[in-house]
Parts: C-alpha cells; sequence; structure tokens
C-alpha cells in the first residue's frame, strides 16, 4: 500500500475534448438491420396506426384542459413515432421519398387522415369531416373475412367438417354483404350466391343414415 500512496500517476487525466462526444441514439438499433419495402410498408402502418390513436387522444385532451399541443402529455411520444417513420424511409431504395409522398403513394394518407394532417401541420387537428373510409371498422371486416376463410379453408381439408361448411359460406356471406364497391368481393359475394343452394343440397344426408355429409369433388378441388 505505501509503495502506491507514493508511486507516480502513469498519466493524468486530460481536460474533456468535444470530439468525443458521443450521439445517443436510444431508439435506433445497433446492429443495422435491413428492411424491405414490404416490411417498411407493415411497419409504416403501425406506426400510422399508433399516430393516430394519439392525435385523437391529445386532441380531446386538449378540449378537455385547455393545453397547447407542446404542453400535451401525447406531444413527445407523437414526436418519438415520426422519428421512427424517417427512420423507416432510410430503408427504402435512393433516392428516399419524402414521409408525405410515401403516405400518399401507398394510400395510407386515405387510411390515416388525421396523420397526413399531423405531419403537414405538427398539431391535431379535427377531422370536421368523417373520413371517406372509418378504416378500423374496415379493417375489423376484412379481418373477419380471413379469419372465416381461413376456418372454411380448414373445414374442407378435414372431412368430418363437412357439415358445417355450409353455415361457414352463410356468415361469409353476411360479411361480404357490408362491404360495397369492392370488386375481388363482390365476386366472391357474387359466386357464393350462384353455388350455395347446390352445395347445401349435396350435404344433406338421410336421418337414417350414420355417415357424415361430404362436400362433392367439384367443390373441394
Amino acid at each position: 500500500m505505501a509503495a502506491v500512496s507514493i508511486t507516480e500517476p502513469l498519466c493524468q487525466p486530460c481536460a474533456y475534448d468535444a470530439k468525443f462526444k458521443v450521439e445517443l441514439h436510444v431508439r435506433k438499433p445497433l446492429l443495422s438491420v435491413h428492411l424491405s419495402s414490404e416490411q417498411v410498408g407493415l411497419e409504416m402502418l403501425c406506426l400510422c396506426s399508433q399516430l393516430d390513436l394519439l392525435i385523437r387522444a391529445q386532441f380531446q385532451e386538449q378540449l378537455n384542459q385547455d393545453l397547447s399541443p407542446e404542453e400535451s402529455d401525447s406531444f413527445q411520444r407523437e414526436a418519438q413515432i415520426i422519428e421512427r417513420m424517417y427512420l423507416c424511409l432510410e430503408h427504402l431504395p435512393e433516392p428516399a421519398p419524402q414521409l408525405e409522398d410515401y403516405l400518399d403513394a401507398v394510400g395510407l394518407s386515405a387510411m390515416f387522415p388525421r396523420v397526413e394532417v399531423f405531419i403537414i401541420h405538427g398539431s391535431p387537428v379535427d377531422m370536421l369531416e368523417k373520413p371517406a373510409m372509418d378504416y378500423f371498422p374496415h379493417i375489423a371486416r376484412l379481418n373477419q373475412v380471413l379469419v372465416l376463410s381461413q376456418q372454411l379453408e380448414d373445414d374442407v381439408k378435414h372431412l368430418g367438417s363437412h357439415k358445417y361448411v355450409a353455415h361457414q359460406l352463410s356468415v361469409l356471406y353476411q360479411v361480404l354483404s357490408t362491404f360495397k364497391g369492392i370488386m375481388p368481393l363482390s365476386v366472391l359475394k357474387r359466386d357464393i350466391e350462384a353455388n350455395f343452394k347446390q352445395l347445401k343440397m349435396a350435404l344433406v344426408t338421410d336421418e337414417s343414415s350414420k355417415q357424415e355429409p361430404l362436400l362433392p369433388a367439384q367443390y373441394v378441388n
């Protein structure tokens, strides 16, 4: 211990030099991760959904508490989401589009009009006119179509589930009827209308029969 106390230091600490400054990127991954165009689109869709909810919450908060946008609790989180949007655009091929142009090109500005207005004005603006498509219920109904279609596919693959196909088609038809002016879904609806009666009759079995109803081959393939 005595030797340590009298030994001269090996070096003296230097004064701080600004060139050693390190920029912190708390929300940026350490590893460079490249996103494809499809992954960028999916990420932007998620970010727009989050931002839309924050914008609506902030606008309501301002009305109730008479706050400026910067004083709102949601303001900082909105800025962080927009920063992540710009980071996503860096994964696209050069030259990367402007954020507003990208949202227009992929249709997100139509799905999330509040987000587009917020990005342009920098503050939440009440949408006096209802958006052309109430997108959250619309997406929920699309999800219903997806889930019912997957269930139908599963029922067709399992012979013991063929008896449920007519009911599943009926439910799917009701959901499809809620969509207006979407041609691919209208085609599916007309296809169900044209084949439903024959399909249902094909699944009718004698009450005394123990055999499970089976779909004819033309409906399976």
